[in-house]
């Protein structure tokens, strides 16, 4: 099945120019060119990726990550011109996956798209079949955390935690191997399965944003920080 993947930018040719590469690998792409008519296509349609630029007239890309983030799990790649790293920074923490800066190269950006999709449940839920066989090796539990791998949902007490599908593949990590401690390094390269630099910054936002989640439910830190070292998960 072809995925549907939202370009949402106020500069057409860039818009088209993104089609013409995403269509080229067999995507479905609808545009948008401003936060307002993206937020509309949304709401009647579905879309298996969103990528968003953020200067856009109407409603910012910054906006928009905010009200798709109120109920959606659905991976964004944000777009902006913007180089500094407060700027990557503040997309990350607003609920985007990945940020890239324009002017981009086409192919890297199909790479992060590509990565993105494997990343999200749609590409990892298998079969129902599949699903009923493999229930024992499905669930992690920590305390009143219930992780379910096959369907990519996690709950505390039986309330569900809204998760991007990053945040829930590093919470998957760590909990998988409790008391583990996992470099930025590490947790990078296993859940984004790309390669990492020194100034990525990027694990340590996403931390941060599932940690909050985490506590506001919980009550208590469950992801701690070994200072110099990384990150883990207490058994």
């Amino acid at each position: 099945m072809d995925r549907r993947i939202l370009v949402v930018d106020d500069e057409r040719e860039i818009a088209d120019l993104i089609e013409i590469y995403l269509k080229n690998e067999g995507f479905e792409t609808v545009k948008a060119y401003d936060g307002e008519q993206a937020l509309d296509l949304f709401g009647k349609h579905s879309f298996d990726l969103v990528i968003l630029d953020i200067m856009m007239p109407k409603m910012d890309g910054l906006e928009v990550c905010r009200r798709l983030r109120q109920d959606q799990a659905v991976p964004i790649l944000m777009l902006s011109a913007k180089t500094q790293d407060m700027d990557k920074i503040m997309g990350l923490m607003t609920g985007a996956d990945d940020y890239m800066i324009k002017p981009f190269n086409p192919l890297e950006l199909l790479a992060r798209v590509r990565s993105l999709l494997r990343r999200s449940y749609q590409y990892n839920t298998p079969p129902a079949e599949a699903a009923a066989s493999a229930r024992e090796d499905r669930e992690l539990r920590l305390g009143p955390l219930r992780i379910d791998r096959l369907s990519h949902t996690a709950e505390v007490n039986g309330k569900a935690l809204h998760l991007t599908s990053t945040e829930f593949g590093i919470l998957y990590l760590l909990a998988g191997n409790p008391g583990r401690v996992y470099s930025a390094e590490d947790i990078f390269q296993q859940v984004w399965k790309e390669k990492y630099f020194d100034s990525n910054n990027t694990v340590m936002v996403h931390i941060s944003k599932l940690r909050d989640k985490l506590e506001k439910e919980l009550g208590e830190k469950l992801i701690i920080t070994v200072w110099g070292v990384g990150y883990k998960i207490e058994g």
